[in-house]
C-alpha cells in the first residue's frame, strides 16, 4: 500500500487517479484525527472534523500549489480552518439555543443503542425509526434526515432549505428531542 511518491505528487495526481488521494489520506488520517481529538476532547466531533478536512482537501487538491506550502502544512491549515468554523458554529448555535431557552440535547450511548435496536426491528412492514421520523413535522424531518442520517453539514442544509443555519439547528434539535420522547414512551 506504500507509494514512493511525495505528498505533493499524490495531490497533483488526485484529479486523474483517485487512489493517489487515498494514499495521501492514509498518510495523514491518524495525525489529523489526533489534532482534532486533542483540541475538541470529543471523539465524535474529532471524527466529523477530520472527515470535513479531508473532504475539503479532496475538493481543493486541484488548487494546491507545492510552492506555497508543503502538503502537510496545507492540510493542517485546512484542519485549523475547520476547527475555527466549528467553534464559530458552536457559539452561534449555543446563543440561539439559549435565546430559545432550550436545553442542550444530550445523546447517550444508551440512546444510540436504543435507536439502533428500534431501527433493526420490523414493525408493521416499516422500521420503527422510520415510522417515528414520519411522525415529525416535515421541516424537522427534512433537517434530521439531512443532518443525522445523511451526515450533511449545517451550512449545506441551510442553503438547500433556504433558511439560516440557526433554523436548521433548531429543527434538528427539536426533531431529535421529539424522537427521544417517543423512544422513551416505547421503552
Amino acid at each position: 500500500m506504500d507509494d514512493a511518491r511525495t505528498d505533493e505528487e499524490l495531490l497533483r495526481a488526485t484529479a486523474g487517479e483517485p487512489r493517489a488521494f487515498e494514499l495521501f489520506y492514509l498518510r495523514y488520517a491518524e495525525a489529523v484525527l489526533a489534532y482534532f481529538a486533542v483540541r475538541t476532547r470529543q471523539p465524535e466531533a474529532a471524527a466529523d472534523l477530520a472527515a470535513e478536512t479531508f473532504a475539503a482537501a479532496l475538493r481543493g487538491s486541484r488548487r494546491y500549489r507545492p510552492s506555497e506550502a508543503p502538503a502537510a502544512a496545507w492540510l493542517f491549515a485546512i484542519a485549523r480552518n475547520k476547527l475555527a468554523d466549528a467553534a464559530r458554529r458552536g457559539v452561534v448555535a449555543d446563543r440561539a439555543r439559549r435565546r430559545l431557552r432550550m436545553q442542550p440535547l444530550q445523546v447517550t450511548d444508551d440512546d444510540l443503542e436504543r435507536v439502533e435496536t428500534l431501527a433493526d426491528l420490523a414493525a408493521g412492514g416499516r422500521r420503527p425509526l422510520l415510522r417515528l421520523l414520519d411522525g415529525l413535522p416535515a421541516a424537522q424531518r427534512e433537517a434530521v434526515v439531512a443532518r443525522i442520517l445523511d451526515e450533511r453539514d449545517y451550512p449545506e442544509i441551510a442553503r438547500e432549505l433556504s433558511c439560516s443555519e440557526a433554523v436548521v439547528r433548531q429543527r434538528v434539535s427539536r426533531g431529535l428531542a421529539t424522537l427521544r420522547a417517543h423512544l422513551e414512551e416505547e421503552a
